[in-house]
């Protein structure tokens, strides 16, 4: 491993460690996951969006192929330029860190491109931040305008200096990232600036590094670090480390050495005197000699000997904390079990934040728990799901959506924020959401005015979005199982986000289906391959989404419904519409005919493409998503899909509230509802 890859990983770790406070500070940021490791993201969700194979993004990859090499090919290790004409014209800046490589920074910037289109999918504005490049492309020209530094990231170092030396560590750590700025500013080819100074037994040197796009002037440079640096004394007084991240100019100071080569710059640091000289060896003297001379032995032995009891204590202690905490199955079991570890939260956290789960917090109830809002002492809302002791969601579904969900970023799925394991407690923390859920909306007679066509229109290609991430484009190949109107929670802007990844599988790449003898999901949303011999696939999950789709633009649920004297489900009534020529009769009524007819035609028309009864005849997400971003693209003319599941006497959902899956009754009532029922069997993984 090289020198600067092993710097890496350190750094990594003292942020995991350190659990990292991350404190967005401009305009359109979005919180990030405290200790989550870079690459860091800001996506600029109002500046717009982009589609699938459209002018804009093929303007994105021709900037992604031509930045890195420029970058790399220029001695300051920087790059900008531009692609296409407006509205499709695409901005970029990328700038790498002055000590590193030309092959480290062509590396770092394009897999910087390829982290903002997923972490930032289809956002105009994005902007990535990692070890050791920042790149930012945009639809709006931000390259003319130098002083424009909007978009930062601040993170500073949990842990705390000492009572005793932070105002003297504050002062020299204070000093020597002013005069690494300095040095920056002067810097008349790269911007950039390094340094060091002593500080004593406790930490023997502080480290700064400063830098600026070196197309700015001294004085822009300057007044940049200055702007950025005033954010020390407000965020990272006694901290013994701290960054500040922006485009144009960014600073960081640590305690250990985070650069390569030596510092640009050396500050006299605050040193101890030096020791008096030894007196002339009398007779006494000698003795003394002696005597100094078994303790400097015995010393460092006691000390060695403290030092291992101590180690294993510690090890012994890491142990039991290990074993009380749950395994994970995958091959990589020990990124995974950091995953869950760098977002466990104390349990009295939570009870301060949900006001020890009263009822007038509670956002729902179901056979897996409750679901209560919370706020953290921060002033972030969060949904945390409190599994009871009898939930039907066993340790293993636990597990999966632990690992899935911290693995997974994007902004169509929902976000975990933490996780709690004490004693009998297990609890799962969400970002909130204050629309709740799809089902508590589509399906609710006064709710349901507020979603309108153009609104529908957005969840729709969101959740499309999020799915093809899943089955595509993340790191990991996932199919969900349980994609439902419950499991899509709804923010602010209605924008959805699917949840509920207790019932998701892992794919190999080169996996196309599985077989389960154990059939976990909800009825009428199923396949029919997976209902009746437990074939699953990504296919499976596009069926799925062929039903929402077909609920989210009829406002109706995929159950058993009076229509016509008849009982009918919702398949063989939108059928009957396509086959007759009608489809504009099945629009939700509440959108009081204010829906395009042919907006109207092409959903149903994709939405029947989606439930055939044939694996192969469904779309990819990804062929869904071009298919809903294109007006040009000819559909294929879907066939009559046959297949629906009858009413399942015994079954009813319990889950009235917003937040992740209810579970099977454990009741049983006469309204039988067999869309709703999510049934779930513990099985291995």
């Amino acid at each position: 491993m090289t020198a600067m890859g092993t710097r890496r990983r350190c750094t990594l770790s003292y942020y995991l460690a350190a659990a990292l406070l991350l404190l967005p500070v401009a305009l359109h940021n979005a919180p990030l996951t405290a200790a989550q490791p870079l690459p860091w993201q800001l996506c600029g969700d109002s500046a717009g969006n982009y589609t699938e194979g459209s002018a804009y993004q093929a303007n994105i990859r021709v900037l992604a192929s031509g930045l890195p090499k420029n970058a790399s090919a220029s001695p300051a290790l920087f790059a900008k330029g531009f692609a296409g004409a407006a509205p499709d014209a695409v901005y970029a800046l990328a700038l790498c860190r002055g000590d590193t490589n030309a092959s480290s920074c062509a590396s770092c910037v394009a897999a910087a491109f390829q982290n903002a289109q997923q972490l930032c999918a289809f956002n105009r504005l994005a902007t990535m931040f990692d070890d050791p490049c920042i790149l930012r492309y945009s639809d709006q020209d931000f390259l003319a305008n130098f002083t424009d530094n909007r978009g930062m990231l601040l993170a500073g170092n949990a842990n705390n200096v000492s009572q005793a030396l932070a105002t003297e560590f504050d002062a020299a750590s204070g000093r020597l990232v002013n005069a690494t700025a300095d040095h920056a500013a002067k810097d008349p080819s790269r911007r950039f600036g390094t340094g060091e100074v002593g500080f004593d037994a406790t930490y023997p040197k502080i480290y700064s590094l400063a830098q600026c796009t070196p197309d700015m002037t001294a004085a822009d440079c300057q007044s940049c670090l200055r702007d950025i640096i005033r954010f020390t004394p407000k965020y990272f007084v006694g901290k013994p480390g701290g960054r500040v991240f922006g485009v144009r100019c960014n600073f960081r100071f640590e305690t250990y050495s985070f650069f390569s080569g030596r510092p640009l710059l050396q500050l006299p640091g605050v040193l101890s005197p030096a020791p008096a000289p030894a007196p002339a060896a009398t007779g006494e003297g000698r003795a003394k000699h002696r005597t100094g001379l078994v303790l400097a032995i015995a010393l460092p032995i006691a000390a060695a000997l403290l030092l291992l009891i101590a180690t294993c204590v510690c090890f012994w202690r890491r142990r039991k904390r290990a074993e009380r905490k749950p395994s994970v199955s995958y091959s990589t079991k020990q990124d995974d079990i950091q995953s869950i570890d760098s977002l466990l939260l104390d349990l009295s956290t939570l009870r301060a934040a949900t006001d020890n789960f009263s009822e007038r917090n509670k956002l729902g109830e179901g056979g897996f728990g409750s679901v209560y809002k919370g706020v953290l002492s921060e002033g972030q809302e969060i949904a945390v799901k409190r599994l009871s002791q009898t939930s039907t969601q066993g340790i293993e579904e636990l597990k999966t959506e632990l690992v899935l969900v911290a693995k997974l970023q994007h902004k169509n799925l929902v976000r975990l924020v933490g996780v709690c394991l004490e004693g009998q407690e297990k609890l799962l923390v969400y970002e909130y959401m204050p629309n709740r859920s799809l089902d508590t909306v589509l399906f609710d007679s006064e709710k349901r005015r507020d979603l309108d066509w153009r609104k529908r229109v957005r969840i729709v290609n969101g959740v499309a979005r999020g799915l093809q991430y899943l089955h595509e484009d993340s790191q990991l190949r996932i199919v969900h199982r349980d994609l439902k109107a419950s499991n899509v929670l709804l923010d602010s802007d209605c924008s959805p986000k699917i949840s509920d990844f207790g019932l998701a599988k892992l794919f190999g790449w080169d996996q196309s289906q599985a077989v389960t003898s154990h059939i976990a999901g909800t009825y009428g949303y199923m396949a029919p391959e997976y209902a009746m011999r437990g074939q699953y696939s990504v296919k499976s999950d596009a069926f799925s989404f062929g039903v929402l789709l077909l609920e989210i633009v009829t406002g109706r649920k995929n159950s058993s419904f009076a229509d016509s004297e008849r009982s009918i489900d919702l398949l063989s009534l939108v059928w009957e519409h396509w086959s007759t020529g009608t489809v504009e009769e099945l629009a939700d009524p509440s959108l009081g005919g204010r829906t395009p007819g042919g907006q109207m035609l092409k959903l149903v028309n994709i939405g029947l493409l989606c439930v055939q009864d044939n694996p192969a005849d469904r779309p990819a997400m990804s062929a869904v998503n071009v298919m809903l971003s294109s007006g040009t693209v000819s559909l294929q003319a879907p066939s009559r899909p046959t297949f629906c599941v009858d009413d399942m006497e015994g079954f009813s959902d319990m889950y009235s509230g917003a937040y992740p899956r209810g579970s099977q009754s454990q009741s049983q009532t006469k309204a039988m509802s067999p869309n709703e029922v999510t049934l779930t069997e513990i099985e291995p993984r």
